[in-house]
């Protein structure tokens, strides 16, 4: 059932939209009888959900609407002619209406989605030498594990993915496609054993064992099989259901435990380090479809993974459950807004191009694959200009993120989730449907990942792609000599998007390509958040100002706990080269000393940072920071650069820098969430901001140690991180579910080009 990533996923979703004939033998039909020739007919909705599509009735038109993959279809009853996104297509013979049912002709799929052929996208079988495993690479990496007498059934898999070739290679390959370069295929490894840590590579060729080591010292990622251990070893805990039968709950299934990070607190928690330990707090589900909205407050279950039990009861009081129903799908909204369909079409196909995993849209052209730690990652990034390919980063992802909150609570004061590194963003990708996470002309694409028993498995709809408009992408009106008249051109915009649901909050990324060079990276927070019960209901209580001490009161007995939600993006930028380096450019007011009426003048003043420790730096919107080449320059000598933009616009107030204390041991295991923009030279091994085993880490082992040795950043291959992100300070509008709240970075052309890149946009017709 496995499909290879990308390739297989889009001919499964677009290219076997033209294969119908033994697929439609295959439905299970209900077959009547029409007039004239009598052709066969079935069940329109049944045959098209079998299909796939999706089927909607528009009462004001008397419409029937079908949507697969980027095709629409529009059809009356009784009418012989349907409009394919668009445009008429010709049916065998008119869609029918019988006992309320609407019933297609056996041809119809065929009619109205081969019409649409020339107009979906093309798929080639196309190689790239960082296409992640197939599913017959993850199984041979098992395969070879039993033949080296290395596995055994308990092994718990949190990697096994594509052992990186050297970027220097691929980079030749990219722009060199018609040489025989040999990539061998090899895969790396992270295992669990019980607690111990095993890392590993194996040769895909010879079938043979490359390395095992058993690191020390270290705690793994959190696997499905430690969620399902936490909830039933709360439900085994006589201890638990003692203090459960405290707050009036009797029945321990009813429970719902949230297993958590416990962090590193030097032991001042009580907890010793080398337990593979998990938190417990828990929510009572009332069956009104939101059991976040029932935290069971003061009460925390310290479970251990290894002996698969509750080893220790944290209770400091009992505060009542919020029992007030909360739906968050809108169940209980009886008047539903109307909205009439808004349909995009692109009725002469789309303007980008997927073969395998290469990504082709304008001008740009990049390698796309998804992580099981960090999700998307985008690689070997380039955009043409004048025909030439242009090197602009070789590699971009998420590197980690960060959210930590602020209550000192006993069942709070650990809170701080490294989400990527701790529990995998692309381990639980959330799948896409389109209409709402994506819009209707996006392409979606599987993704085949390990499971935690090593085995290959799909994520369907993992990821979307579709073009949008932007806006206008520029105007001029010639309002002085009237002759140009307006000049005015569209944007568009390409988005690679994916979202990840890690507990109560789901995060989308976006990536976004923009024709005028500019990629700006969006993270979007909805979901649940997570509240706090409490005895205060109004903030006319007396208790209010102590309840809302560390949050705001957003229902009766329901506190919003203030927190922040910090993302660090790894971007390996290689502008015109692999030799950059890291320029401030810093807006000044001086005295105006040329003579004449003003008395100040702006300039700027311009400097190339030297090592890794001086780019460390908490970013001022109002400056400039570029990636640099000094070896190229635009046609008037200026270097050729990218401005990084860590804060780009964002609907929360900005997190500036950790609200924490440099003293706290959160700041000192994860430094790079107080800084915005970090500078590393290049090396492959380090790729994680927070370190490579971040989960009870007990110092940085990330960016800190990355920049310890300072080395130089002058002209040479540099890594930049971007940090960015929100300060999130709750509201009554995010209750029950949360609206999206979106944070913004951006990378920029600077002096890239010799003027305006999108002078070819052609004008409307």
């Amino acid at each position: 059932m496995s499909r290879y990533f990308l390739k297989n996923a889009l001919i499964v979703s677009v290219a076997l939209l033209f294969v119908l004939t033994p697929l439609f033998a295959t439905l299970n039909h209900n077959v009547v009888s029409a007039h004239g020739e009598q052709p066969e007919y079935v069940e329109l909705r049944k045959t098209m959900e079998q299909f796939g599509a999706t089927v909607e009735w528009d009462h004001a038109t008397r419409t029937i609407i079908i949507h697969k993959d980027d095709v629409t279809v529009k059809v009356k009853p009784g009418s012989s002619e349907a409009l394919v996104n668009g445009e008429k297509v010709m049916l065998e013979a008119p869609v029918i209406i019988q006992n309320n049912r609407s019933y297609i002709t056996h041809h119809f799929i065929n009619d109205v989605f081969q019409s649409s052929l020339n107009q979906t996208v093309k798929v080639e079988d196309a190689y790239h030498p960082l296409d992640p495993l197939t599913p017959d690479e993850i199984k041979a990496v098992i395969d070879i594990l039993k033949e080296e007498g290395k596995y055994k059934p308990e092994l718990r898999f949190t990697e096994i993915s594509l052992k990186l070739p050297a970027k220097e290679r691929v980079w030749n390959w990219v722009f060199n496609r018609g040489s025989d370069q040999a990539f061998p295929r090899q895969a790396v490894f992270i295992a669990l054993d019980g607690k111990q840590v095993i890392e590993g590579e194996v040769d895909l060729a010879s079938r043979r064992l490359v390395t095992w080591d058993d690191k020390q010292g270290v705690h793994g990622m959190f696997i499905m099989d430690d969620f399902i251990t936490a909830q039933q070893a709360i439900e085994a805990s006589p201890e638990y259901a003692e203090a459960l039968k405290k707050r009036g709950i009797d029945d321990v299934s009813k429970v719902v435990a949230t297993p958590l990070s416990v962090g590193y607190f030097g032991g001042e928690d009580g907890l010793e380090h080398d337990k593979r330990l998990l938190k417990v707090v828990s929510y009572l589900d009332t069956g009104d479809g939101n059991f976040w909205a029932h935290p069971i407050e003061n009460l925390v279950a310290v479970v251990d993974l290894e002996q698969k039990k509750v080893i220790k009861i944290e209770d400091e009081g009992v505060v009542p459950v919020p029992m007030q129903i909360n739906p968050y799908d809108g169940r209980d909204e009886p008047d539903k807004a109307e909205v009439k369909p808004l349909d995009i079409t692109e009725p002469e196909g789309k303007n980008y191009q997927l073969a395998g995993n290469q990504v082709s849209w304008q001008n740009w052209d990049f390698h796309l694959r998804l992580d099981t730690r960090v999700g998307p990652v985008l690689s070997t990034v380039t955009f043409e200009d004048g025909g030439e390919k242009r090197k602009i980063m070789y590699e971009g992802s998420l590197g980690g993120m960060i959210v930590p909150y602020g209550d000192p609570d006993v069942g709070w004061y650990f809170k701080s989730y490294m989400d990527a590194g701790v529990y995998g963003l692309g381990a639980l990708t959330s799948s896409l449907e389109r209409g709402t996470d994506v819009p209707e002309n996006a392409i979606l694409l599987d993704a085949t990942i390990a499971d935690n028993s090593g085995n290959p498995y799909t994520i369907p709809n993992a990821i979307g792609i579709f073009e949008r408009y932007a806006g206008p992408e520029y105007k001029h009106n010639d309002l002085v000599t009237f002759k140009e008249g307006n000049v005015s051109r569209e944007r568009r915009e390409l988005v690679v998007r994916f979202i990840s649901t890690i507990g109560n909050y789901d995060y989308i990324f976006d990536w976004v390509f923009m024709q005028n060079g500019n990629i700006k990276i969006s993270v979007g927070a909805t979901g649940i958040e997570a509240v706090k019960g409490v005895v205060t209901e109004t903030m006319h209580d007396e208790t209010a100002e102590e309840d809302t001490r560390y949050g705001t009161l957003i229902d009766h007995n329901i506190v919003g706990t203030t927190h922040q939600h910090i993302y660090n993006f790894r971007l390996d930028m290689d502008v015109d080269g692999e030799n950059n380096s890291f320029t401030e450019i810093n807006p000044k007011v001086a005295p105006n000393e040329e003579g004449g009426p003003r008395k100040s003048v702006m300039i700027t003043e311009e400097k190339t940072v030297a090592t890794e420790q001086e780019a460390i730096q908490k970013f001022d919107p109002s400056t400039v920071r570029l990636i640099s080449n000094p070896n190229k320059e635009n046609k008037v000598g200026n270097p050729v650069s990218y401005q990084v933009i860590p804060f780009a616009g964002g609907t929360h107030p900005i997190a500036k820098g950790a609200l924490i204390s440099e003293d706290d041991w959160f700041f000192k295991r994860a430094n790079f969430m107080d800084k915005q923009i970090w500078v590393t030279t290049y090396n492959p091994d380090e790729r994680y901001p927070e370190g490579k085993y971040p989960n009870r880490s007990q110092t940085d082992t990330g960016l800190e140690q990355y920049t310890m040795d300072n080395s130089s950043i002058e002209n040479e291959d540099l890594v930049v991180w971007i940090t960015t992100g929100t300060t999130h300070i709750p509201r009554a509008e995010e209750w029950p579910i949360m609206p999206t709240e979106w944070a913004h970075a951006m990378l920029k052309p600077w002096n890239f080009f010799d003027r305006t890149p999108t002078l070819d946009l052609p004008e409307k017709e």
